[in-house]
């Protein structure tokens, strides 16, 4: 199996972790109603394709996630008053985000166009897409 292949299992598996996470919270509707939100990173390109890939890639990161399921552990480790079950419901809901895209091929961008990923080219567009489509 390819590196590209492994990755988009990955982001399946992280995805179906995440889905677990938020029906233990009795949340499981919040990533669905969050998803297209963390999209709305991809708004840094109406500055430029470096700035769009730098906005699209620190929202689509697996490292923002994970820092927020960490504090959330944390807070509750340390009596922090609040609630911290909204803050895990986010990291859930943006790490089932993250890997739904990673998932279906929608990787972190270069910064020289919107369709090119690390995990290679995508939409009709790419340079590999059939012709005549």
């Amino acid at each position: 199996m390819s590196p590209i292949a492994w990755e988009r299992l990955e982001g399946a598996a992280l995805a179906v972790v995440a889905s677990a996470g938020a029906i233990a919270l009795d949340a499981w509707w919040w990533p669905l109603a969050l998803f297209l939100a963390f999209d709305l990173s991809a708004l840094g390109y109406l500055r430029g394709p470096r700035a769009g890939a730098f906005a699209y890639n620190l929202v689509h990161s697996y490292w923002g996630p994970a820092a927020l399921g960490a504090w959330a552990i944390a807070a509750q480790a340390w009596d922090v008053p609040g609630d911290v079950r909204w803050i895990l419901i986010g990291a859930s809901s943006w790490l089932f985000h993250v890997g739904v895209d990673r998932a279906l091929g929608y990787g972190l961008k270069h910064d020289d166009h919107f369709q090119h990923t690390h995990l290679g080219w995508i939409g009709r567009g790419r340079p590999d897409a059939p012709r005549g489509l």
